[in-house]
């Protein structure tokens, strides 16, 4: 850990560093995927599903940043490489290959609920061992994947 200022004490910072990292790594997952299926979705409602999943995959990205810079922030190392994220992702594996909307759809669908509660799970942990900023962050990033899981499904037409 880095030296800083920041008055949250240095176990406190550690344990958020090392939550941060493992959600780091399934956001970069979850970027990684919803590219794959904007780029292999086939069907009659091709051009919305392919922008919606790009719209996501953008903020997904964007999860990516503050998750990481979070990490920075408590004076430690954001690890964000392709293949740590890999390694540590606890998202299920995209199938690959080009198919129809419904498919890619309920993949997506089933990894962003995945990644929503273990980002619920995130919150609950950081506000347990006394970071309540990292905490709020996790919350934040928690609206905006059940908002996005909600746009998901409502294409699937679900009831």
């Amino acid at each position: 850990m880095l030296r800083t200022r920041n008055t949250l004490p240095e176990a406190i910072r550690s344990r958020s560093v090392a939550l941060l990292n493992r959600h780091l790594s399934a956001a970069i997952d979850l970027h990684g995927q919803l590219k794959q299926a904007h780029w292999n979705l086939r069907g009659p409602s091709f051009i919305a599903v392919h922008e919606l999943f790009d719209k996501i995959a953008d903020e997904a990205q964007a999860y990516s940043d503050k998750i990481a810079e979070r990490a920075a922030q408590l004076g430690g190392a954001a690890e964000g490489t392709i293949r740590v994220a890999a390694e540590r992702s606890f998202l299920l594996p995209y199938t690959l290959g080009v198919a129809g909307e419904k498919e890619h759809l309920a993949a997506v669908s089933g990894a962003l609920a995945v990644f929503g509660e273990g980002v619920r799970k995130a919150i609950e942990e950081a506000a347990g061992f006394g970071d309540a900023d990292t905490a709020d962050l996790f919350t934040e990033v928690s609206r905006g994947v059940d908002y996005e899981l909600w746009l998901v499904e409502s294409h699937l037409g679900q009831g």
